[in-house]
């Protein structure tokens, strides 16, 4: 059988590529995104209640992927890119049917005339992401302490982020420059580049899209030199 699902809405976040995306929310905890929600979904009555949570579950489409297919098996990063698991058994973008789910912080509601807006913390999703549903966190359900973690046991190590001087002016110049710092650390931390490059210095400079920005960077073996930071449009 074939079904047919409607977006009820679309995230804005600060991620404006899938190579800037965390992995996995709450990693990038100074991230904030916005929630639009569309068609008959956007009216304050479909979220009356909703703060009364902190958190919220977030079910969305792999839109970039969609057309590219899947396979049974896929590498993921935690395992070096080499090892191959079942997709049902990660959190693989590549699935049957392209559905992701997050668990992200609800801040608020914002309404504004006639459009609902959800403000959200900690969100590992692609600016323009289409959102399926969205569900309560319940945390005497949803939090099960003595689970099993398997390959993904503990959070990724980190490694440490340094601006050269040529970056820190250039945020100095950013009207949000407190928050863009917080987010592009906490982003680069994690070492956006392949999977068989992680542990790995190389020479290469990479860069990477963020709010209104394009952050260059360099790998040295455990610490990130951010180079420059360039506004979009350059």
């Amino acid at each position: 059988m074939t079904y047919t699902l409607d977006p009820i809405g679309v995230i804005h976040s600060p991620y404006k590529e899938k190579f800037a995306v965390p992995r996995q929310p709450r990693l990038a905890p100074s991230t904030t995104a916005y929630l639009t929600l569309t068609g008959a979904a956007n009216t304050p009555e479909s979220v009356r209640g909703i703060e009364q949570f902190s958190h919220v579950w977030l079910l969305f489409l792999f839109d970039q992927n969609l057309d590219a297919g899947w396979r049974p098996t896929v590498r993921p990063p935690r395992l070096g890119g080499n090892e191959r698991i079942g997709v049902f058994a990660s959190r693989a973008t590549f699935r049957p049917n392209g559905i992701g789910m997050s668990a992200v912080e609800l801040k608020g509601v914002i309404q504004e005339k006639d459009q609902t807006t959800l403000e959200l913390g900690s969100v590992d999703l692609v600016e323009g992401t289409p959102i399926i549903d969205i569900k309560p966190y319940v945390p005497y359900s949803d939090a099960i302490p003595d689970a099993i973690g398997g390959f993904a046991e503990r959070a990724p190590e980190l490694l440490d982020v340094n601006f050269s001087e040529q970056a820190l002016t250039q945020l100095h110049q950013h009207n949000n420059q407190k928050q863009v710092k917080a987010v592009i650390k906490e982003v680069l931390s994690q070492d956006p580049r392949p999977a068989y490059k992680k542990s790995k210095e190389d020479n290469k400079e990479y860069a990477v899209n963020l709010f209104d920005l394009n952050v260059k960077f360099v790998v040295k073996l455990d610490n990130i030199i951010v180079t420059g930071v360039f506004p979009l449009s350059e």
